[in-house]
């Protein structure tokens, strides 16, 4: 994919699988949801989860996302990444509030939902990812032979 269609796919997908390397030498992946802040992707998790675990010892992580049933379908996007992780919970609950907007009916929430984001964003963490590096495939473009 170009850098173009690869932000494309970024922004029309739900959910990334977020590698991060576990402390018995494992990787230890879980899915995410996500937003995009100036094109890099975006996340907020519980503070006590095993992936901010491992990326406090670690901060290297990739991220995948894949798309596609039938083979001549499938197009995929990893990003080899730099987590770093926001603690400060006004900008925790910034975040939560973007992944309200994107995974809700796309408003900004009301009152009572950022309360909650708020009350939540005290227990997680914000996860900014730094792309370091990109591969990427898509069999769309391998026409018939595939």
């Amino acid at each position: 994919m170009s850098a173009e269609e690869a932000g494309a796919f970024l922004e029309e997908e739900r959910t990334v699988t977020c590698a991060t390397n576990g402390r018995r030498g494992f990787p230890h992946l879980m899915p995410l949801w996500y937003v995009l802040r100036d094109g890099e992707p975006w996340g907020w998790t519980y503070a006590k989860s095993q992936k901010v675990r491992n990326l406090e010892r670690d901060p290297r992580c990739t991220l995948q996302l894949e798309d596609g049933g039938a083979y001549a379908e499938l197009r995929g996007l990893m990003l080899a990444c730099e987590a770093v992780i926001h603690r400060d919970p006004e900008a925790v609950a910034a975040v939560g509030a973007e992944l309200a907007v994107k995974y809700g009916d796309g408003q900004p929430p009301g009152p009572e939902a950022r309360a909650a984001i708020g009350a939540q964003a005290r227990k997680r963490v914000a996860l900014q990812f730094g792309v370091r590096r990109r591969a990427s495939f898509d069999h769309r473009k391998l026409g018939a032979a595939a």
